[in-house]
């Protein structure tokens, strides 16, 4: 009987073993999950990496936040779906007195203002992503910021920030936010585990790439 009883305890514990550990997800990545959908935009949080709350007031609005604990390193994401700007675009495109903006070139918009929010200036160094770099997130046209930041609490006192801003067509948009105190190979390795986290899912797109 003895023996038959720890068959089965071992039979119970190589079962157990074999199930996955699931977490709970926080109300905050739920709610990421959801947006990132919406703009075909598939996350998974890298290893070593924590959940912090994301900077969400008048003059940042991110989605997603993450650290790594006991390393000067933060990023910040925000995602958002340019279907319905896109839709308005296609069906008022041709009205004058409107004069509609691509959305296809939004990310630059979007990239220039978070530059200057940042750093107060409008001359920080930026620099196109070459096609390498936008394969890795499956996107269209893409843009690199190095940032020398103002001293703010909203940014936790970090010196340096590399910002990235990334464009699928007909799409959406990724922005991408890395915090540093040190331009080291440590942070550009940090980013690139960061920067992996997410892509554009790879849905077909027939459509005309803007230039850059």
């Amino acid at each position: 009987m003895l023996f038959a009883i720890c068959i089965t305890a071992s039979a119970q514990v190589k079962h157990s073993q074999k199930q996955p550990i699931k977490t709970k997800a926080t109300t905050q990545y739920t709610v990421f999950d959801s947006i990132a959908n919406r703009a075909n935009v598939s996350f998974k949080a890298p290893n070593g990496f924590r959940e912090v709350p994301a900077l969400n007031n008048e003059d940042f609005t991110f989605d997603y936040a993450m650290d790594i604990p006991g390393h000067e390193f933060e990023v910040w994401y925000q995602v958002r779906s340019q279907k319905e700007n896109w839709a308005s675009y296609e069906r008022f495109k041709s009205d004058e007195q409107l004069k509609l903006a691509n959305p296809d070139s939004i990310y630059k918009d979007i990239a220039r203002a978070h530059a200057i929010a940042f750093t107060g200036q409008r001359n920080s160094f930026v620099r196109v992503l070459p096609p390498a770099a936008l394969k890795r997130y499956n996107a269209d046209a893409g843009r690199s910021y190095m940032l020398t930041l103002e001293d703010m609490p909203e940014t936790k006192h970090y010196q340096y920030a590399l910002l990235i801003a990334l464009q699928k067509y007909h799409t959406g948009t990724i922005l991408i936010v890395c915090f540093t105190n040190q331009k080291d190979p440590e942070f550009y390795k940090n980013v690139e585990r960061a920067g992996s986290s997410l892509k554009f899912k790879p849905i077909p797109q027939n459509v005309n790439k803007l230039a850059d």
